[in-house]
């Protein structure tokens, strides 16, 4: 069974860096995307950058030029580098790994990991 582990997450001052990392444990095959959502209390969960297959990147505007999205194949990890890091960017945030299965695809949630940026 394929689980999705994170970690990376913390507090950190406004300005402050942090780099999350979700590796993937049990066989995955087939991925399509990986991607890094966040939900902040009372809101709706957001997508904030996401990793297609073919290395096409996409960012939420609140986050280009400050989040970087990576990924290493070979351990089926994916990074979120985030740098000069702002209040508004709290929240629990999460990988999600999507897989084509057979005439549709499939989604892989991880459990989220706090991201905590104050004073």
């Amino acid at each position: 069974q394929v689980q999705l582990v994170e970690s990376g997450g913390g507090l950190v001052q406004p300005g402050g860096s942090l780099r999350l990392s979700c590796a993937a444990s049990g066989r995955i095959y087939s991925i399509k995307t990986m991607a890094w959502y966040r939900q902040a209390p009372g809101k709706e969960r957001e997508l904030v950058a996401s990793l297609a297959f073919s290395g096409e990147t996409n960012y939420a505007d609140s986050v280009k030029g400050r989040f970087t999205i990576s990924r290493d194949n070979t351990n089926n990890t994916v990074y979120l580098q985030m740098n000069s890091l702002k209040p508004e960017d709290t929240a629990v945030y999460f990988c999600n790994f999507q897989t084509y299965v057979p005439g549709t695809t499939r989604d892989y949630w991880g459990q989220g990991t706090q991201v905590t940026v104050s004073s």
